[in-house]
C-alpha cells in the first residue's frame, strides 16, 4: 500500500512539473513575434514584441559605451536576429546591435552606442493589436535645450525650399503668377519710392515672435486610425503638420515647432511639456478622424471640456485619443510628479474661452476647404489639451475611415489646403487677440 502511494505521488509530481510552465519550460511558450526600431532626435526606441512572459536584466558598460540586455530562459530565433537589420546608419544614439546566445538559456543583446545615454527599459501588457512588449528607450544623458533646438530648426528651415513636393511648389508659383496677371497694369506704373515707404510704415511692427506648437498625432508604435486603403493617421497628419509649420514660419512675427518631426511616438504628457519648453503661445494638435461608420465625414475642431464632452461622439473620440499612451507605450514608473499634476489639473475657464476663439477661427477657415462635421467647436476631455496656460485645440482634418476623404488626405494639394486653412485661422486669432508682450524675443 505504501509502495503504491509512493508511486502515485511520484507520478503526480511528474505530471505537475509538466503542467506548470516555470523556469526553462517557460521559454517553450515565449517567442518573439516582431522587433522594431524607431530612431529620432528625441530618443531611439527598440521594441521587442513577444507572446509570453520574459525575464530580463540590463546594464551599461563604458569605454566604449554600450548597453547589454540579457533575456533569460530564451533561445535565439530568426525574429530576434532580424533586429540587427532594422538599425539605420543615421540613428543618433545606436551605432551597432549584436545579438547572440550568451549561454544555454540566455540571449544577449548588445547595443554599441554613439553617445552617453539615459536608458529606460520597461514592459507593456498586450493592447490593441500588440502582444507583450519589452521596450528599450535610449534618451540623451543631457537633453538639448528646447529653445536652442527651435532656433537651430528655424535656421535649417530658412535654407530649405518650402515643401518637399516639387508639384506643390509649382502650384504655388502658378497661383502667384495668376494673382499678378489679374492685378491692373496701371497699379505697377503708380509705384513710387514714397508709396513703398508708406507701405513699409503701415506694416505691423513685430514686438515679439509668436510661437505655435504643432502636434502631429500618434506616431511610432501608435499608428492612429487606419483607412480602408491602409492609410495610417500618423503619416498623413505628419505631412499636414510639416506644411502647417512652414506656413506659420512664413508668416511675419510667427514661428512654429513640431512635437515630433518624424515617425516616432511621443507620450501625451511629453507633447504638452514640449510646448511649454519653448514657451508656446498656443497648441494645435493635428489628427485625422476615424469612426465605426464609413459614412461619417467632415472636419472638426475640439477644445478641452471641464464638465464632460459636448456629445457622445466627442467623448468616444477623446477616450480613443487618450488611449494613445497605452498603444504607443509609456513607462508608467517614470511619470514626473509635476507633469502628472499638469495632466490632472483642470484648465482654467479663461484658457478654454481663448481656445474656443482659436477653434472658431480655425473652423471657419476649414469650412472653405472641406465639409464640416459639425458647424461649431466641440468639447471633450482630451489629455493632450490640458496645458492650463495656453489656448489649445485639436483639429480632426477629415475622416480617414471615409474612403473619399481618405483619398483626399493622401493628396498633397489637399494637405496643403488644410495646412493653409489652419494657419489662416491661427493668424486671424492673433490679429484679434495679440499675445502678451514679453521682456525680450526668445
Amino acid at each position: 500500500m505504501n509502495t503504491r502511494r509512493t508511486v502515485l505521488k511520484t507520478l503526480g509530481a511528474s505530471l505537475l512539473l509538466q503542467l506548470v510552465p516555470v523556469g526553462a519550460r517557460a521559454a517553450e511558450n515565449a517567442r518573439f513575434v516582431d522587433v522594431r526600431l524607431w530612431p529620432a532626435e528625441d530618443y531611439t526606441r527598440v521594441t521587442l514584441e513577444h507572446d509570453g512572459a520574459l525575464k530580463y536584466k540590463y546594464f551599461l558598460v563604458e569605454n566604449p559605451m554600450r548597453m547589454v540586455v540579457d533575456i533569460s530562459d530564451m533561445q535565439l530565433d530568426k525574429t530576434l536576429k532580424n533586429l540587427t537589420d532594422r538599425l539605420k546608419p543615421d540613428d543618433p544614439y545606436v551605432q551597432q546591435i549584436r545579438v547572440g546566445q550568451f549561454n544555454a538559456d540566455t540571449v544577449r543583446i548588445v547595443f554599441d552606442l554613439k553617445a552617453q545615454v539615459r536608458p529606460e527599459v520597461f514592459t507593456i501588457d498586450p493592447v490593441a493589436e500588440y502582444k507583450n512588449r519589452l521596450v528599450v528607450d535610449f534618451y540623451p544623458k543631457t537633453p538639448p535645450d528646447p529653445l536652442i533646438a527651435l532656433l537651430k530648426d528655424q535656421q535649417q528651415d530658412a535654407a530649405t525650399p518650402s515643401y518637399k513636393d516639387d508639384e506643390i511648389n509649382r502650384a504655388l508659383n502658378l497661383a502667384k503668377a495668376d494673382q499678378t496677371d489679374k492685378a491692373p497694369a496701371s497699379e505697377s506704373a503708380k509705384e513710387s519710392p514714397r508709396k513703398a515707404k508708406a507701405d513699409a510704415d503701415s506694416t505691423p511692427q513685430v514686438r515679439r515672435l509668436v510661437t505655435v506648437a504643432i502636434d502631429p498625432g500618434h506616431g511610432g508604435e501608435d499608428p492612429g486610425a487606419i483607412g480602408r486603403a491602409g492609410t495610417r493617421e500618423k503619416d498623413v497628419v505628419l505631412e499636414i503638420a510639416r506644411m502647417l509649420k512652414q506656413e506659420i514660419d512664413r508668416t511675419p512675427g510667427m514661428r512654429a515647432m513640431l512635437t515630433r518631426n518624424d515617425d516616432y511616438f511621443v507620450p501625451l504628457g511629453k507633447r504638452v511639456q514640449k510646448a511649454r519648453g519653448v514657451k508656446a503661445d498656443l497648441f494645435v494638435s493635428v489628427h485625422a478622424d476615424g469612426f465605426i461608420k464609413p459614412s461619417a465625414r467632415g472636419s472638426s475642431v475640439f477644445v478641452l471640456s471641464e464638465r464632460g464632452a459636448s456629445s457622445s461622439a466627442a467623448r468616444w473620440l477623446a477616450d480613443k485619443q487618450n488611449a494613445s499612451d497605452l498603444i504607443g507605450g509609456v513607462n508608467i514608473a517614470d511619470k514626473d510628479n509635476q507633469l502628472a499634476k499638469v495632466l490632472l489639473d483642470l484648465s482654467t475657464t479663461a484658457q478654454i474661452n481663448d481656445s474656443m476663439k482659436l477653434g472658431g477661427a480655425v473652423l471657419g477657415k476649414l469650412a472653405s476647404v472641406n465639409q464640416l462635421h459639425k458647424a461649431y467647436v466641440e468639447q471633450a476631455g482630451f489629455a493632450v489639451l490640458k496645458a492650463p496656460d495656453i489656448p489649445s485645440i485639436l483639429v480632426e482634418t477629415a475622416f480617414i475611415s471615409n474612403p473619399a476623404e481618405e483619398k483626399k488626405l493622401n493628396d498633397p494639394h489637399q494637405q496643403l489646403k488644410i495646412a493653409k486653412a489652419i494657419a489662416g485661422g491661427v493668424k486671424e486669432y492673433f490679429d484679434k487677440n495679440p499675445p502678451v508682450v514679453r521682456s525680450r524675443i526668445a
